[in-house]
């Protein structure tokens, strides 16, 4: 069934390499649906990054692949290509990506999830200052930090501050902020915090060689079918 049909009107752009995708991924995503009661959260793996100039260790049909099993039975996530490869070679923008959207799904209300990380390589983003007026951002904060350390690496122009809870507050877990900018436009900006997350996928590659077996058995790190996959597909392994 497509998620999409049936007039959904809260979306959430969910964009990076998802090399592999990751049950910090997933417990992000779960996070924000739930939080922000969202329709609908789009998984899109990136083409090719700006900040990655190397790429990324799978290929785009690999990654597109391994995302497709780690939400398969997930309700109400789904696959996006908005950020598929740039048949001229160009680098993936995340503004050009919000704004195909916005045009593809014109009645609804887009946000931008993403990581912390991500969140505080804002200011080297093409046209960063832009996005967070083109849809709202959701931040996955970790344990115990603090508005003023995400602030302080805000695109240039570009401020921010807290926002009175409004009641239907979950028990504090959301945090409403305003980001301004210099011409006094105003933008949400929503913070899950202290989210228990301390997966890496770089870590992940680095280890699938020597101990995919060990990375799989928890079943806290990658789903078992995304497990699967890189063992069947022989990804990440040594030369």
């Amino acid at each position: 069934m497509d998620v999409l049909a049936g007039g959904s009107r809260r979306i959430a752009f969910f964009g990076g390499s998802f090399d592999p995708p990751h049950m910090g991924h997933l417990a992000i995503a779960r996070a924000a649906q739930a939080i922000l009661q969202l329709d609908t959260v789009l998984f899109t793996p990136v083409g090719s990054q700006p900040l990655k100039p190397m790429g990324s260790s799978a290929s785009f049909e690999d990654r597109v692949a391994m995302t497709e099993l780690a939400i398969r039975e997930l309700p109400n996530f789904a696959i996006s290509f908005a950020d598929a490869p740039d048949p001229s070679g160009e680098p993936n923008y995340t503004i050009d990506t919000l704004n195909r959207l916005q045009a593809q799904f014109p009645s609804a209300q887009l946000f931008n999830l993403m990581g912390a990380d991500s969140f505080l390589s804002l200011g080297r983003w093409y046209r960063g200052s832009e996005i967070p007026f083109a849809a709202p951002l959701i931040v996955a904060s970790r344990p115990g930090q603090r508005l003023e350390h995400l602030a302080a690496d805000l695109p240039g122009g570009l401020t921010v501050k807290a926002e009175p809870l409004s009641p239907d507050n979950r028990r504090g877990t959301l945090k409403v902020f305003t980001i301004r900018n210099s011409s006094g436009g105003e933008a949400p900006l929503y913070l899950l915090p202290g989210l228990e997350i301390e997966i890496s996928a770089t870590d992940i590659r680095g280890n699938v060689s020597a101990a995919l077996d060990r990375i799989c058995a928890g079943h806290d790190l990658l789903p078992d079918a995304v497990c699967d996959y890189i063992s069947t597909h022989h990804l990440y392994q040594a030369a």
